[in-house]
């Protein structure tokens, strides 16, 4: 058997209405994934409600609904094979209360593309994005602007919406000269897998073309296994699968492992049985597969989304508070001591407690601007000391930059982001 093309996740980012799905949907049918069949059957169904022209969008919402149906272990993942990699797309939803799953999305993305609409240009949540983005550490990143055929692919347009999202994106911190923008039409197939004559004065790469252009994601295999559970089936004849991403390390059929915290908060040990992937069983997968399992030991009562699977001899810290540095990106007020939001952990999300603003930190240089400050608002980076309300498996950023990051959130909005910098642990009871 040839050796497989290296992995690479990538998701799809942007406002409700910038068109991802329509744009997901027209790389996975010219790619070839989706059958001519197939997508005359969504367009039939697309014209049937009344949404005509959406069905390229109706392929990635397939894809949910089977979800919800629990009938697939791939979830709203698709694979494609590029020249370079074997690639596992993530739609990520657009709507207000997306963003739990697309902090999951982006958490488990090594490269991003954010779509933006040649229409409207940059929509109040696409900042948000951006930091989520940022935060869950996806440096690799291009920018989609997507319905350049509803303004007659107009260069002047376009070169707006670059400038305009070239600024969001210095403000976040991305580097420009590693950014490509690419003008593209979901819905009639300009750049998106094949290059568009509708464009002869860009000359940069197609979608697909670009997802070659990000480098090889580096994996850290080398750090201890560590699996946060996205989603529990139970598949009959098989059993209790958690489904998720293996963030760092390896995992193999007849490995000890533990799951943390588990519904006790103690941990259930287990041990791996099997492991499949995008519907083939393999002895093991490693850091950067999506994958689903079965776990001896393990029933449906002991595990549920946001525990972690871990190696057994090295198990995850559950924290009885820690210190982050976050950013603060967007508080109606102030964010005082005392205010307890939920904070987003890989795929957990656990209410906790802002009990110290040790101090304020200027994001430039990294130095200290003041102790104990009373507030924070919005714009600030600071270092906090947080308490979780309840059991929560975290590590620092030197032990494992992959379980180290969080996203803050409040009412339906992202307040901070932030990574872990010291831990001290829950005592065993």
């Amino acid at each position: 058997m040839a050796k497989e093309k290296p992995n690479m996740n990538v998701v799809f980012v942007g406002h409700v209405d910038a068109g991802k799905s329509t744009t997901v949907g027209r790389l996975l049918f010219d790619s070839g994934v989706v059958s001519e069949q197939e997508m005359k059957k969504l367009r039939e169904e697309a014209e049937k409600h009344g949404k005509a022209g959406f069905e390229f969008a109706f392929v990635m919402d397939k894809i949910k609904e089977e979800r919800e149906r629990g009938v697939t272990i791939d979830l709203a993942y698709k694979k494609i094979m590029t020249d370079k990699f074997q690639v596992t797309i993530i739609d990520a939803p657009g709507h207000r209360d997306f963003v739990k799953n697309m902090i999951t999305g982006a958490s488990q993305a090594d490269a991003a593309f954010l779509v933006v609409a040649g229409t409207t240009g940059i929509e109040p949540q696409t900042k948000e994005h951006l930091w989520l983005l940022r935060t869950m550490g996806v440096q690799n990143l291009a920018v989609a602007v997507n319905k350049m055929d509803a303004i007659n692919f107009d260069k002047a347009k376009f070169e707006k919406i670059k400038e305009d999202v070239s600024a969001l994106l210095k403000t976040v911190g991305y580097k420009l000269e590693k950014v490509n923008f690419i003008p593209c039409s979901g819905l009639k197939g300009d750049n998106v897998f094949k290059k568009s004559p509708n464009l002869p004065w860009y000359n940069g790469p197609t979608i697909t073309g670009q997802i070659d252009l990000f480098p090889v994601p580096e994996l850290p295999t080398n750090l201890p296994m560590r699996m946060p559970v996205q989603d529990v089936y139970e598949i009959t004849g098989i059993g209790t699968v958690p489904v998720g991403k293996i963030e760092t390390g390896i995992m193999k059929v007849g490995q000890k492992v533990i799951v943390l915290p588990g519904r006790s908060g103690k941990g259930v040990p287990g041990e791996v049985k099997t492991i499949e992937m995008h519907h083939e069983s393999m002895p093991e997968a490693l850091a950067g597969d999506n994958v689903g399992i079965n776990i001896r030991g393990v029933g449906k009562k002991d595990i549920a989304r946001g525990d972690v699977i871990c190696a057994a001899e090295k198990p995850i810290t559950i924290v009885e508070e820690f210190i982050a540095q976050i950013a603060v990106i967007n508080h109606p007020t102030v964010l005082a001591k005392g205010y307890t939001p939920v904070f987003h952990v890989h795929t957990a999300q656990v209410p906790c407690q802002f009990i110290e603003l040790i101090e304020q930190i200027d994001p430039k240089t990294g130095q200290a601007l003041k102790t104990n400050p009373d507030f924070l608002k919005n714009g600030d980076v600071a270092k906090v000391r947080i308490k979780p309300q309840g059991n929560l498996c975290l590590e620092t950023q030197k032990e494992n930059p992959f379980m180290s990051r969080f996203a803050v959130r409040d009412a339906g909005a992202t307040v901070a982001a932030g990574v872990c910098i010291e831990i001290t642990k829950k005592k065993a009871l």
